[in-house]
């Protein structure tokens, strides 16, 4: 009996898993560069070696660029030197001409500058070669290392961080694909959400002074408009029987028209500091959204596949007439998939709008596309009846990684696009010779 390595139910779910790391090895190879690191870490290591280097008496100079890491170097190189007796004589987050703004009037002020802490950017300004006195051979750098762009942390997080939203939409887009349905609508629904939760907060609960219950109170209706738009999309296809790319076609202009009525077209910024926790939060070093993400993958890992309501699904896909005659509800179970996808959707919008500090009616313009696209290449099939929740997920992040790896190297944007739709016919096509091989045999 001739064996098809499609045979293995491990790689027919989850053989993307290996593409997945190919593409991080591949683009970990092709990234390998001098690194110089900033941050509390290197502000630390810098202190240390000025301490090493000119003791416990030298008179510091800090400096560094305005940016979250350089700051955090700043911040730990002066508790450090502090901390070890050494005396900071000014700490300047800014540009060249600030430097020399501060250097200048410690020297007037008579002090001596024996060592100036700073990164590998800040090192290589000219300012300091002005000063007979000081030069730029007084700037103590981290030590640089070799090391890929692409598996720095900050980067693996920033793609994990951008990919959260997408992923959690993809997981009531994978119950109706799996359906043998469609919904071209979530992204306009996303947009729906984040205008309606920003109108409330702004009209009804104050603004920027709105309560903390205020803001749930929103989030929670923004999501549940966006679950009724999904139930009605579920009622069209299971009641009168409209096809479901007609029906949430219509949704995605209708939604996406009443979000600029109801916004007048412009975003939406007057929202209270609270509302920014579940974008942009961390815990643990880990971002809300990532944590929220794996939360609903779990969830909805143990109902697709440990759950009656997961076989309905998957019976509906393989074949909805026999499903049907086995009892199963079809029209129940069709009408909660949809409404499970419109509330996901809705909360991918709230996720956004509490990234991007406002609602806005052009959020999640072709979502739909980037959604239905980390399904397929999940392994996913079109035709329903197949696909798993963990396969979306490596789905999502197989399209993160092609996009943040062409980032990393350059490729034009316009070439971007040929290769994420050569992406996505590869993986219907492999599907396709997937399921002609399953007959054959």
């Amino acid at each position: 009996m001739k064996l098809n390595l499609f045979d293995n139910p491990f790689v027919r779910d989850y053989g993307m898993v290996f593409v997945l790391l190919l593409l991080a090895g591949f683009f970990s190879a092709v990234t390998i560069k001098q690194q110089h690191p900033t941050g509390e870490n290197a502000g630390r290591q810098v202190a240390d070696f000025i301490v090493a280097r000119n003791g416990k008496q030298a008179r510091v100079l800090i400096v560094t660029r305005n940016t979250v890491e350089d700051l955090a170097f700043a911040k730990a190189a002066a508790k450090r030197l502090e901390s070890s007796g050494v005396t900071v004589l000014a700490n300047v987050n800014g540009s060249a001409p600030d430097v020399r703004k501060a250097i200048d009037l410690i020297l007037d002020q008579g002090d001596e500058i024996d060592a100036i802490a700073a990164n590998d950017v800040t090192s290589k300004w000219s300012v300091y070669d002005r000063y007979p006195s000081i030069g730029s051979a007084k700037c103590v750098v981290p030590t640089s290392y070799t090391w890929p762009d692409f598996l720095k942390v900050s980067n693996l997080l920033g793609v994990a961080n951008q990919t959260a939203i997408y992923a959690i939409i993809a997981i009531g887009m994978t119950m109706v694909i799996v359906t043998a349905g469609i919904d071209l609508s979530v992204g306009s629904l996303v947009a729906l959400a984040s205008v309606s939760c920003a109108i409330i907060i702004r009209d009804l609960g104050g603004g920027v002074n709105a309560s903390l219950g205020t803001v749930v109170l929103a989030s929670v209706i923004g999501i549940g408009i966006c679950a009724l738009a999904g139930a009605f999309n579920g009622m069209m296809i299971t009641t009168f029987e409209v096809p479901p790319f007609i029906v949430t076609l219509s949704m995605q202009m209708m939604a996406s028209g009443l979000s600029f009525r109801l916004s007048n077209g412009l975003s939406i910024p007057e929202l209270p500091s609270s509302f920014f926790w579940l974008g942009r939060g961390q815990t643990l070093g880990i971002s809300h959204p990532i944590l929220l993400m794996i939360v609903l993958y779990c969830v909805a890992h143990v109902v697709m596949s440990r759950m009656v309501f997961g076989r309905y699904v998957y019976a509906i896909g393989g074949n909805e007439d026999a499903a049907r005659m086995s009892g199963v509800p079809v029209k129940r179970i069709l009408l909660a998939v949809y409404t499970i996808c419109g509330a996901l959707a809705g909360l991918g919008g709230i996720v956004l709008t509490s990234q991007l500090s406002a609602g806005d009616p052009k959020f999640g313009e072709m979502y739909e596309l980037e959604v239905i696209a980390a399904v397929v290449v999940g392994g996913t099939s079109l035709m329903g009846g197949r696909g798993k929740i963990f396969g979306t997920l490596i789905g999502a992040f197989i399209i993160a990684v092609i996009k943040n790896g062409m980032n990393l190297t350059a490729v034009d944007p316009f070439n971007q696009k040929i290769v994420l739709g050569a992406v996505l016919l590869g993986s219907v096509l492999l599907d396709t010779l997937k399921r002609r091989g399953s007959r054959k045999r």
